[in-house]
């Protein structure tokens, strides 16, 4: 079996595709990519079992087949050689040999026979949405999924389906986001978690512009397909906690702030708070907000003071100042306000301006002051 390729649309491809492979994986196989040549396109997949990502691209072949190669090292000898046509010569035992203009290279492939087969897409719900909307939710929401894999079900982000479009949620118990769009068109009221990494691959992967995507979704597994790229993955098997009722409905104190300098001004007093905490105190006395955060250990002390307008009484409630700062890097809205009530109960952060067809929500549990 021999095709051909041009070297650098291979490894932008497989740079795409390689970050579903894990190193140090318990499957030897499950290193290489999978490389399925048919009339002049070359389908590339790769896969750690619970994701699997396949591609496609134009390449000269006279012959159809297939090879497993070890990723790696080939996407390492890629990266040096300058962009030209490469062919491969791959023999009966999967040797596969690489020649460009000045050299040749060996490398010893694997039987695509022992690759793990792809999920199949059997009785699924499909829904659309703009490439643009999904990269947003994603990012919006990321962040803030548990990396406890004890707590399965807050690893990945739950997709929330009813007719007037999706809510995507994340949580780690001491924070939580919950991002609407209502420009998605789903029919059913149904719901899922998808795990982190394909979230990851997906935002890196797809464009941000208004192309549409179309995702489905059965019991186990979850589809996304754009152009001649599709993920799958299996979807999280547990239920989600009830977030609804975390959500507190009445927080009388409404704080408002310029985005910019809060974050500043957290980001520099943050420097001085303990660094397992990361507790940064927030004094409200009518239009000044005092920032202030100390590591006892080590005798550090940060203060700060700005503007900002408040309605309540004068209220005293400490934050982790690393949570209250990714949170405030996922809008982009110029001002944002906080709906406080007392120093034990949840924060809610949200932006001024929002989209039509958006709707963004932020929760974070306060801290013990004088911790």
């Amino acid at each position: 079996m021999k095709f051909i390729a041009s070297s650098n649309a291979l490894l932008k491809q497989l740079q795409n595709l390689s970050g579903v492979i894990n190193a140090n994986t318990v499957l030897p196989i499950l290193e290489d990519f999978l490389f399925e040549i048919e009339a002049n396109k070359l389908t590339i997949i790769a896969t750690d079992l619970e994701t699997v990502m396949r591609t496609e691209m134009e390449i000269e072949a006279k012959d159809n087949g297939r090879v497993c190669i070890p990723g790696k090292i080939l996407i390492d000898s890629l990266k040096n050689i300058p962009d030209q046509p490469l062919t491969f010569n791959i023999d009966k035992n999967f040797s596969v040999e690489i020649t460009s203009d000045s050299g040749k290279y060996k490398v010893m492939g694997e039987n695509p026979d022992n690759f793990p087969k792809e999920p199949a897409a059997d009785d699924t719900t499909s829904f659309t949405m703009t490439s643009s909307a999904l990269v947003t939710a994603i990012n919006k929401t990321l962040f803030a999924t548990s990396t406890d894999d004890l707590r399965p079900a807050m690893t990945g982000v739950f997709f929330e389906l009813d007719k007037n479009g999706i809510q995507f949620v994340a949580t780690d118990a001491h924070r939580l986001v919950r991002y609407k769009r209502k420009d998605a068109q789903a029919t059913g009221g149904d719901n899922f978690i998808v795990p982190r990494k394909p979230l990851n691959l997906l935002k890196s992967a797809l464009p941000d512009n208004d192309d549409i995507i179309t995702l489905n979704y059965n019991t186990n597994h979850f589809f996304v397909t754009h152009g001649t790229t599709r993920l799958s993955c299996r979807l999280i098997d547990a239920r989600f906690p009830d977030y609804k009722v975390v959500i507190p409905t009445e927080n009388p104190y409404r704080l408002t702030v310029i985005r910019t300098d809060f974050l500043g001004a957290l980001r520099r007093v943050s420097v001085f708070s303990n660094k397992s905490t990361y507790q940064v105190a927030l004094t409200i006395s009518g239009s000044e907000l005092q920032l202030a955060a100390q590591d006892v250990d080590f005798s550090f002390e940060g203060n700060e003071r700005m503007k900002c307008q408040y309605n309540g009484e004068d209220l005293q409630i400490a934050f982790n100042a690393k949570f209250l700062i990714e949170m405030l890097n996922s809008t982009h809205s110029e001002e944002v306000y906080l709906e406080l009530s007392t120093p034990t109960k949840a924060g809610l952060i949200k932006p001024v301006e929002q989209d039509e067809s958006e709707e963004l929500l932020m929760l974070v549990m306060p801290l013990m002051l004088n911790q």
